[in-house]
């Protein structure tokens, strides 16, 4: 078999494959931690092919990367790539979602107040500085629900919203204005 940096080396961003590769790792959790290692290559390539798989592997079970939070919300704010970082924000969407939307949630026993309050910080990150739309939409999914638990958080996602919806693209206003919406 083919070590698991050969697999992500040969996988492309299509549907297909970045499912086959989750697929594989769900089958294997013990391959986790190397995927996470890889991830934090941050400076090489394989890196993004591997956020990608650990993105797709999180959208089919998110419960896998719990035991593994610590880990990830250090990586987090070492990633700058863009098709590293787009991924990374969607986890944290993923997370954000099942911790504040599905109350039964094993996500809520493992992610920490300190693991959510790393999140906004990231989010923020994402919101206040040069990142492509998808990051910046998810960060705003992601804030708004960290903002009902922190109280902080929604009067400071008002005023970055406002600050640049001018400046935003097209798909940056159209999220902004829901949450903008939900902030009223």
């Amino acid at each position: 078999m083919k070590s698991l940096e050969e697999v992500i080396e040969n996988i492309n961003h299509s549907r297909e494959q970045r499912g086959s590769f989750a697929n594989l790792i769900t089958s294997r959790p013990q391959l986790l931690p190397e995927l996470l290692q890889i991830c934090s290559r941050v400076d090489e390539e394989v890196s993004c092919r591997a956020a990608w798989g650990l993105e797709f592997l999180c959208k089919k079970n998110i419960e896998a990367i719990l035991p593994f939070l610590d880990e990830l919300v250090v990586l987090v704010p070492k990633v700058y790539k863009d098709p590293a970082v787009r991924p990374m924000a969607k986890i944290y969407e993923y997370l954000t979602l099942a911790y504040y939307t599905q109350k039964k949630s094993k996500v809520r026993q493992y992610l920490s107040q300190t693991h959510r309050e790393q999140m906004a910080e990231a989010c923020f990150d994402w919101l206040i500085t040069n990142q492509k739309v998808a990051p910046q939409a998810y960060s705003m999914t992601s804030l708004y629900l960290l903002g009902t638990e922190f109280d902080w958080i929604h009067p400071e996602l008002k005023i970055t919203l406002e600050n640049n919806y001018s400046t935003g693209s097209a798909a940056y206003k159209a999220r902004s204005r829901m949450i903008l919406k939900k902030l009223k």
